[in-house]
C-alpha cells in the first residue's frame, strides 16, 4: 500500500512528489526535466514543489510547460521570497508565479524561510490571495519549533497548512521537537534535500555498510531505502529532486518500500536519533 499524507480539505496524496531546486538553469537540460516532471506526473507523484527562487522563476517555467495539459494531475507547490511576503508584494510575486506556471492558482503557497515583514502581514496576504483564488491553502518553509508556535499564536495561524524543512537520514534534528509537535497537530512536514544534498554527506550515506546490507536484502536501491525511511514518518512527505525520468521511475518505487522493526533499529543505530534541541538545518 503506498505511503500517503493527508492535508487540510485535500484527499490523501502520495507521501513522495518532485522537488525542482536548480531545474531551469541549463538549457540544455530543460527538456530532460520537464520529461522527468511529466512521468512523475503520469506515474502518480502529484506533488511539484517549486519557489520564486529557484532560478528566479526559472524553474517554474520548466514546470508550467511540463504541466499543459495536464495541470489537474498535478498537486502544485511554490515559495515566496521573505521580502516580496507583505500585501503588495505577496500579490504581484504569486501573480508571476502563476505567469511563468501558467496556471491561475497554486494548490500551496508557502513563505520560503522567516525574513522582517512581520507575520501577522504575511498571514494577512496569504488570506487575500486565498480569497481571489490564486491559492488554496498556505504554509511556512524553514520555520523552527519556536517560529511555529508563533505562527500558532496570531490571528489565522492555525490555518498554516505544513512546514517545509530539511530532513533526511543524516539530519534528524526535527524529531526532538519540531516533528513531534507538528505530528500531533496533524499538521503535514515536507521533507526537502530527502536524500541530502550532493557531495560528501550524500556519499557517505549511499556508501553507508548497514544501508547498503539493508537495501541489497530488500533489492531496492539505497536512494530508495533512504526514501521510504524518510515517509515512514507519520505526516511526512518528501520531495526529492526530479531530474531525469529514471530517477522519477526509482523514486516512484520508493512509496512501495516498508521497513519493519528490526531494519528501522539498524538504521538508528547507524544514525541515531537526537537526544537534546538541535539547530534547525538549513539549505
Amino acid at each position: 500500500m503506498p505511503q500517503t499524507v493527508m492535508f487540510s480539505g485535500e484527499n490523501a496524496l502520495p507521501a513522495i512528489g518532485q522537488g525542482t531546486w536548480y531545474m531551469g538553469e541549463n538549457a540544455a537540460q530543460r527538456q530532460q526535466e520537464i520529461r522527468a516532471l511529466q512521468a512523475g506526473v503520469d506515474l502518480g507523484l502529484k506533488v511539484i514543489d517549486t519557489a520564486e527562487m529557484y532560478a528566479e522563476g526559472g524553474a517554474e517555467e520548466v514546470v508550467g510547460e511540463a504541466l499543459k495539459g495536464r495541470r489537474e494531475n498535478a498537486w502544485l507547490v511554490s515559495k515566496v521570497y521573505p521580502w516580496n511576503a507583505d500585501e503588495k508584494k505577496a500579490t504581484e510575486a504569486c501573480e508571476r508565479s502563476l505567469r511563468r506556471l501558467q496556471t491561475d492558482y497554486l494548490d500551496l503557497y508557502l513563505l520560503h524561510w522567516p525574513g522582517n515583514v512581520p507575520l501577522e502581514e504575511t498571514i494577512h496576504a496569504m488570506e487575500t490571495l486565498q480569497r481571489q483564488g490564486k491559492i488554496r491553502r498556505w504554509g511556512v518553509s524553514n520555520f523552527d519549533l519556536r517560529d511555529m508556535q508563533n505562527v500558532q499564536r496570531l490571528a489565522g495561524g492555525e490555518q498554516c497548512a505544513t512546514n517545509q524543512v530539511l530532513y533526511h537520514l543524516a539530519s534528524r534534528g526535527i524529531e526532538y521537537d519540531l516533528l513531534p509537535w507538528c505530528q500531533q497537530r496533524q499538521l503535514p512536514v515536507m521533507a526537502y534535500c530527502p536524500l541530502a544534498q550532493a557531495g560528501r554527506l550524500r556519499q557517505s550515506l549511499m556508501s553507508d555498510a548497514t544501508l547498503q546490507e539493508i537495501a541489497r536484502q530488500k533489492r531496492i536501491s539505497v536512494a530508495q531505502l533512504l526514501l521510504a525511511w524518510v515517509i515512514n514518518q507519520t505526516g511526512v512527505l518528501a520531495i526529492p529532486k526530479a531530474s531525469s525520468v529514471e530517477h522519477v521511475r526509482e523514486n516512484a518505487q520508493a512509496l512501495e518500500v516498508s521497513l519493519n522493526v528490526d531494519e528501522l533499529a539498524a538504521i538508528d543505530r547507524a544514525f541515531p536519533p537526537p537526544q537534546s534541541k538541535q539547530p534547525l538545518d538549513v539549505v
